[in-house]
């Protein structure tokens, strides 16, 4: 039982939450004739200084759990919190005056067996007073006081109940929601897409594509973007000045030996037997008897996948390895001795030697130990640029100072091909503003880099020389959307003059589909503007790759299926809930309003100012 009051209990104390909007605003911030130790007082029920000090340090841990950050109660002032917590208690106050006014309480002997059954305060199954003392003290509680607040929670749980059981949506509703979720529709379409339009070349004259530029005018809006000077050091940039002794590239060489001096290899299977016997018999089966090495492998119980080798060395392969390294591609071969036994040996492929000499390797080794001890060198360079930039040195003064190249950038918050490809920078720019000084930051690849905003453009029409090429291609594609619209509405008259689609019409035929269906190339919005036809209507519906003509062809209600069913099930006891949490916040608003709460503000002050 004390499981489930403290779930019910917990599922309501966020509809309390919901509240505190309403609430707040009708609590009088008094002074009131209370004990020194309450912050308010609600009806009867008062609530205490510990109290509404345990919830405030609650709500500041579960934030840091939530948030790794914690936050101070200035900071959680700011963001509401201590009234969310104060309103919060305030709500479960309301309600316990109200229990209080019931006269409910649940009694000694059902308090003892909540006890009993809280986990926190058993051994090997059964309550223990010193646990159970030693849990209380921990959470700075007196057991008069944990077992009247049992006593409360007890209570609340019991007028919660008894406002919500029982409590259900008339079913009309769910089952309006189920035929409407499951309705379906037979259709009929002809689909046009762009390639299917010819049209003859033109090459508009200034005066056509400056007439369509401003027609179109909010296409071609740059964005609000930010102009950003930046200074940047990468790895690149002074890997040519690093010197790389040959010992050191002879080392790297021969560090990766298995990779620059690679033998010659054969892809092997194997198959092993008992004995040489068993081998011979298996070998004369495939010599002459019709077998295949597939059908030895399967009658041994194995896979191929069991017997595969792999690509295997002349080393690898014992005292086979002559006769296979012989042998040709598709040949088996044995019984040779292997060091799990006799066993055939079926030869699938042949790699050669391959082999790169010292010589050969030297420019990309070269390059990868310059590129490491570049970043390294940067990174030993990055407290001294910072100092720099902390002393005043500007990007273009940092620039001719160190290796750091100085570049410009029109940043509207998109992913580039230049430094704004890196997730770092855009972070970075993102976040500066105007009055920010430059400091040194890590790109993912090593790249040391500062910026500074120089100004902010607002969001303006880009200039008509330079959107010319994105004003042609815009122009070409609405002439195409044009001529695509004009087949579909001419395909649309010739069907509704006929009744029916034209002869050799590639006719595309969809039964009981709902309106989640999805097919693929048509129209986004195909589905929903189906399920608004009438049967036997047309209609064209345009999307941005292709454009349809439609017929409705059925109404058809929802299927009847275990899915259905299931999803009516959910929706009536999601309708349920909805209505059990409205009913029970209307209750507790009620009572919070017979209440009348009144707040001690130099006593919460007083908290707040301790808590500091």
């Amino acid at each position: 039982m004390a499981a489930t009051i403290k779930k019910l209990s917990n599922t309501f104390v966020w509809i309390l939450m919901g509240l505190l909007i309403v609430g707040l605003a009708g609590f009088g911030a008094v002074n009131f004739s209370s004990s020194m130790s309450a912050i308010a007082l609600v009806g009867e029920e008062e609530v205490s200084m510990d109290q509404y000090l345990r919830e405030l340090q609650l709500e500041q841990r579960r934030i840091q759990q939530q948030s790794g950050q914690s936050l101070s109660i200035a900071q959680m002032a700011a963001f509401g919190m201590d009234r969310a917590v104060l309103g919060r208690l305030i709500s479960i106050a309301s309600i316990d005056n109200e229990v209080r006014t019931l006269g409910l309480s649940i009694g000694d002997d059902n308090l003892r067996k909540e006890l009993a059954e809280i986990r926190d305060f058993q051994v090997n199954g059964a309550f223990n007073r010193e646990s159970y003392s030693y849990a209380l003290q921990n959470a700075n509680l007196t057991e008069s006081e944990f077992e009247a607040d049992l006593r409360r929670e007890a209570a609340r749980t019991l007028v919660q109940g008894a406002v919500i059981s029982g409590v259900k949506m008339p079913s009309i509703l769910a089952d309006t929601l189920t035929s409407y979720i499951g309705a379906r529709r037979s259709f009929s379409y002809v689909q046009l897409s762009p390639d299917q339009i010819s049209l003859i070349q033109v090459v508009p004259d200034d005066d056509v594509l400056k007439a369509f530029y401003e027609e179109n005018a909010e296409d071609f809006t740059l964005p609000e973007t930010k102009r950003i000077t930046y200074a940047r050091l990468s790895p690149e940039m002074i890997m040519d000045s690093v010197e790389i002794e040959e010992t050191t590239l002879r080392q790297r060489y021969d560090e990766r030996a298995e990779q620059y001096q690679v033998p010659e290899r054969r892809l092997v299977e194997r198959l092993v037997f008992l004995d040489e016997a068993a081998a011979a018999e298996a070998k004369a089966q495939l010599e002459v008897g019709g077998a295949t090495f597939e059908s030895l492998v399967e009658g041994r119980g194995l896979t191929l996948q069991d017997v595969d080798l792999g690509d295997a060395t002349h080393a690898s392969l014992g005292a086979a390895a002559d006769d296979i390294f012989a042998a040709e591609v598709g040949a088996v071969v044995g019984p040779l001795l292997s060091d799990l036994g006799p066993a055939l040996f079926r030869i699938n492929g042949h790699l050669e030697e391959r082999f790169t000499s010292f010589e050969q390797a030297t420019p990309e080794l070269r390059d990868e130990l310059a590129a490491d001890r570049a970043r390294r060198l940067i990174e030993t360079q990055a407290e001294d640029i910072n100092d720099m930039l902390a002393g005043g040195t500007t990007l273009e003064e940092l620039a001719a100072e160190t290796d750091m190249q100085v570049g410009t950038i029109d940043w509207f918050g998109e992913a580039g091909e230049d430094i704004s490809a890196y997730d770092d920078f855009r972070t970075a720019a993102s976040a500066v503003t105007l009055e920010d000084f430059p400091e040194a930051e890590f790109l993912g690849d090593g790249s040391i880099f500062a910026l500074r905003l120089d100004e902010i453009l607002p969001a303006r029409p880009e200039p008509f020389e330079d959107a010319r090429k994105k004003v042609l291609n815009a122009w070409d594609a609405d002439r195409l959307a044009t001529a695509l619209q004009a087949e579909a509405q001419s395909l649309l008259t010739a069907t509704i003059a006929a009744g029916d689609f034209p002869e050799g019409s590639a006719v595309k035929v969809e039964e009981g589909l709902t309106r989640t269906a999805y097919l693929d190339t048509t129209p986004v919005d195909m589905m929903n503007q189906i399920f608004t036809l009438e049967v036997g209507d047309f209609t064209v519906i345009t999307g941005e790759t292709s454009t349809v003509v439609v017929r409705l062809d059925a109404v058809l209600e929802a299927e009847e299926s275990p899915e259905m069913a299931q999803l009516a099930e959910a929706l009536g006891a999601q309708l349920d809930q909805s209505v059990s949490q409205e009913l029970f916040s209307a209750f507790v608003q009620d009572a919070q309003l017979r209440a009348a709460p009144r707040i001690d503000q130099q006593a919460l002050n007083a908290v707040q100012a301790n808590y500091q």
